[in-house]
């Protein structure tokens, strides 16, 4: 039994790694913005290397959506918090980054997503 058909599809897949990759980019665009400069410099380059390193190491065990191999291993709950955290947190970035347009396009975007992978949220609770 797949409980993540359709989350785990490929083309699903490729939306989430671009969702996440535009995350780690709006993140840099809010540091790049809100951090004086020559900080900014450190910012841009450390928040993002920071938020990806917690996506890449904070995940379950057998995650079919992933190589299933994890360097901490997460609560399925506590993952989709971080999951949440990193794009819907990507919104807010950009919203106070001063792009605000962009930003409600981004959430429009990430809920559709999140309402499309609605089997990858189940299967996150459910671990």
């Amino acid at each position: 039994m797949n409980t993540l058909a359709f989350a785990n599809n490929d083309g699903m897949l490729a939306v989430r790694f671009l969702l996440e990759l535009t995350a780690l980019v709006c993140f840099a665009i809010w540091a790049w913005r809100k951090t004086p400069s020559p900080w900014r410099w450190v910012t841009v380059v450390v928040l993002p290397v920071l938020i990806g390193w917690a996506w890449g190491a904070f995940a379950v065990s057998d995650d079919p959506s992933r190589s299933g191999e994890t360097d901490f291993e997460t609560p399925g709950p506590l993952r989709l918090l971080l999951e949440f955290a990193v794009l819907f947190g990507a919104v807010a970035a950009l919203y106070h980054a001063g792009f605000r347009r962009a930003a409600k396009w981004l959430l429009a975007i990430m809920v559709l997503y999140q309402i499309l992978a609605y089997d990858r949220i189940g299967w996150l609770l459910s671990h």
